[in-house]
């Protein structure tokens, strides 16, 4: 029968700490473990993380090499075009455009962020944009084209403005942050119910195939909320639907291989990767353009910057640019199930493994 503690809470037999100082320290250390202060060191690394990462990616948006197409006069065309090229810090990438037709397909099909138009006889050029793939760089684009030449006066024709519900256009940036954290913390759930490690690489399956169907779910409430609850990208539903499968299912996926690896540590290497590196780089709050170098070439390699543009250019912009994104979300949602599936399966084989015979006692 075990011993019962005493009134001070310490099992009979224990000596009483001498001092106050030496009750406190004992105290700290039955709290306190090694174990717990080390989750509460990656706690405060993660929260760190997150403030550079955020902080990082905002504190200063500077358009780089921004695409606009360019429509002139053919004698003046090539000089419109060294001159925008030539803009100190390198904001625009310019390239001519045959005609105004092309240059407004060339912005709708986002083959380029936008098309200048110069008019002749000094009067004003157009600027043609489509503020629904995000206000902020229309904004810094103006602020370029103004400051490389303020006596010429710059019209905007903003071809596909967000819609009305749509606000600054971040619908799909959010949805995309919600189905993403959806399919990571579905993966903790489970993880958190039965173990990080499945017992064997049949379970593990077992698990992946409900969290299709979480994922299946995920994506029909999220088309339902942003289409007719809030009509904010309505039109394309069952579009929004399977992308929204997918980024779940990506997420958890890749969330549930990084638990068989890791173990608990599977957890935050994901709000590591989708949160505090996912969120920031997905081209929502500011279009991947205006980001500074790092975040702008991770975020369409993660699920949430490939989940933005699939939403963003579904919604608005016929489904154009997107196979890229689709690649991605794809190799994350496969490589999560192949990588979550092996590792089972050598831990399994390794379980299994026969211990070496004994050795025989001397004769």
């Amino acid at each position: 029968m075990a011993d019962t503690p005493g009134p001070d809470g310490r099992p009979p037999g224990r000596p009483a700490a001498a001092t106050p100082l030496g009750r406190f320290r004992a105290e700290a250390r039955d709290a306190i473990t090694p174990r717990t202060g080390l989750l509460i060191l990656g706690v405060l690394i993660l929260e760190l993380a997150f403030v550079v990462s955020y902080i990082g990616a905002f504190h200063s948006p500077t358009p780089e090499r921004l695409p606009v197409a360019v429509v002139a006069p053919a004698a003046e065309r090539q000089r419109v075009v060294a001159e925008l090229n030539g803009i100190p810090g390198e904001p625009l990438s310019a390239r001519p455009a045959d005609s105004a037709g092309q240059a407004r397909t060339m912005v709708l099909e986002r083959d380029v962020d936008a098309a200048l138009l110069v008019s002749p006889n000094g009067r004003p050029d157009r600027l043609l944009v489509a503020s629904a793939a995000g206000p902020s760089g229309v904004q810094a684009l103006e602020r370029v084209l103004q400051k490389a030449d303020p006596s010429q006066p710059v019209e905007i024709t903003d071809l596909r403005p967000p819609n009305e519900a749509d606000g600054r256009g971040l619908a799909s940036f959010y949805l995309a942050v919600g189905l993403v954290v959806g399919g990571y913390l579905a993966s903790a759930a489970a993880a958190a119910s039965y173990g990080a490690r499945p017992a064997n690489p049949h379970r593990m399956l077992i698990r992946l195939g409900a969290l299709a169907v979480v994922s299946v779910l995920s994506g029909l409430g999220g088309a339902i909320v942003a289409d007719f609850v809030f009509d904010a990208l309505p039109g394309h539903f069952v579009a929004l639907w399977w992308i929204g499968a997918l980024t779940t299912f990506a997420a958890a996926a890749a969330g549930m291989a990084f638990q068989v690896l890791l173990g608990p540590a599977g957890v935050a290497l994901s709000v590591l990767i989708f949160v505090v590196l996912g969120n920031p780089s997905a081209g929502g709050v500011y279009p991947s353009a205006l980001l500074p170098p790092f975040w702008r070439d991770l975020g369409p390699a993660l699920p949430n910057g490939a989940s933005v543009t699939l939403l963003r250019n579904y919604a608005y912009f016929g489904g154009h640019h997107t196979a890229m994104a689709w690649w991605v979300l794809s190799a994350w949602a496969v490589g999560g199930v192949l990588v979550g599936a092996l590792a089972a399966r050598f831990r399994r084989g390794r379980g299994r493994r026969s211990p070496e015979p004994a050795p025989a006692a001397p004769g």
